[in-house]
């Protein structure tokens, strides 16, 4: 231990991976787990981006590739960004990452010193306080329940701001609770920034196609942010394309200067053959996105009507990704066979060795009072899900 820096010894290791992990270890003993841990679709990749990836490995598409992406993808995420959110990025705007994870990584490392204070509406997703961390930054929380949808308020976020503060970092939909901030809402958000110009906006968007309310808003369409937003996005969850590894940042063009300075000396540019299927991806047709959208919706509606079945889960109407996250504190200090259910944690664990149901407890999220359950596998094993979680949780006294 004594080898390891402090910056690693500070980082708390993803809760998320970590039951993903336990729950492929039971399956692997022969346990039948339902796997409601992991934030990945459950759809193949669309076959004519994988044709695009196939054509571009017979086309030796293999040399190393520029690092901030080949100007033919950054060009499709810029018209990209033109077309569905109406915002103007050239492609000397965009760089091209590991996935949007390192797009965002890049931009926290880039914008933030030691010392800065980072805003994290919070629930918010396991890996943006350590991010923070990381830059040797100081995570803010701002708290908002499910009383108020899990959205802060541009109030909120007002009050939170001080001499250090250093940037925002908001998620819409979000993951931990599938929320998604209304235009309205954002306007006002965007009101507050636009008098602290020197509070950087990052807003992750990759969530953006599983959207159920018509249509999704982004925080960087308000002319007032323009030179202080950069917009992460990428093909992962649209597009089912997780293990592609490919995600984008648009902004200012000196922030996408430092980013592709910052990648150069530690990635450099992504895999050439995933840039060609993102680029397909993003240039062809948007059917199969609709159709994900419209499976999503369709288990949206299921999973809120069966968990609100189960008697102490307090439940809100997620409007988009594919998350639920329930409050089930309720069943903090009950126990069964001797053990003692202190946290969402415990419960966690508790579900994945009774009902053989695998989740995800909400401190990581920032959130001790909910848990988190991923819908993305089929109606039929979100059904099995909640029948045996039902019959678990009712063994508890």
């Amino acid at each position: 231990m004594g080898q390891i820096s402090d910056r690693v010894k500070s980082l708390s290791a993803s809760a998320t991976f970590a039951m993903m992990q336990k729950s492929n270890e039971l399956s692997a003993q022969g346990v039948d787990v339902v796997n409601m841990s992991v934030g990945e679709p459950d759809f193949n990749t669309p076959d004519y981006v994988k044709k695009a990836a196939i054509e571009a490995v017979e086309q030796n598409y293999s040399k190393y590739s520029p690092v901030p992406g080949y100007m033919w993808l950054r060009k499709a995420c810029s018209d990209k960004l033109k077309r569905e959110n109406g915002l103007d990025y050239t492609p000397a705007q965009i760089v091209v990452s590991t996935g949007a994870k390192q797009a965002l990584c890049n931009v926290v490392m880039t914008v933030v010193n030691p010392g800065d204070e980072v805003l994290l509406p919070s629930p918010c997703w396991v890996s943006y306080p350590e991010m923070v961390k990381l830059a040797g930054g100081v995570p803010v929380v701002i708290k908002a329940g499910i009383d108020q949808d899990f959205k802060v308020t541009a109030a909120q976020i007002e009050a939170a701001i001080t001499p250090r503060t250093k940037a925002l970092m908001i998620c819409s939909p979000s993951n931990p609770t599938g929320s998604v901030y209304s235009r309205e809402e954002l306007a006002e958000i965007a009101q507050v920034l636009a008098k602290y110009p020197d509070v950087f906006v990052i807003s992750d968007e990759i969530y953006e196609h599983i959207n159920f309310i018509g249509g999704h808003q982004s925080l960087a369409q308000f002319p007032q942010l323009k030179d202080q937003i950069a917009v992460i996005n990428g093909v992962s969850k649209a597009y089912a394309m997780t293990g592609w590894r490919i995600g984008f940042m648009a902004g200012p063009e000196w922030l996408a200067k430092a980013c592709g300075k910052l990648q150069g000396q530690y990635t450099s540019g992504t895999c050439s053959v995933a840039q060609k299927a993102a680029q397909v991806a993003f240039d062809g047709p948007q059917d199969d996105v609709e159709s994900m959208r419209k499976v999503f919706n369709r288990r949206r509606d299921l999973i809120v009507s069966l968990a609100k079945e189960i008697p102490g889960f307090e439940v809100n109407n997620p409007q988009g990704a594919f998350y639920l996250f329930p409050k089930c504190d309720s069943y903090y200090g009950k126990s069964y066979e001797g053990k003692v259910i202190e946290s969402s944690e415990d419960l966690a664990m508790f579900l994945l060795e009774v009902a053989h149901v695998a989740a995800v407890g909400g401190t990581a999220f920032g959130s001790p009072e909910c848990i988190r359950f991923s819908y993305a596998t089929s109606e039929e094993r979100i059904v099995e899900a909640f029948r045996r979680m039902k019959e678990a949780l009712s063994k508890l006294a």
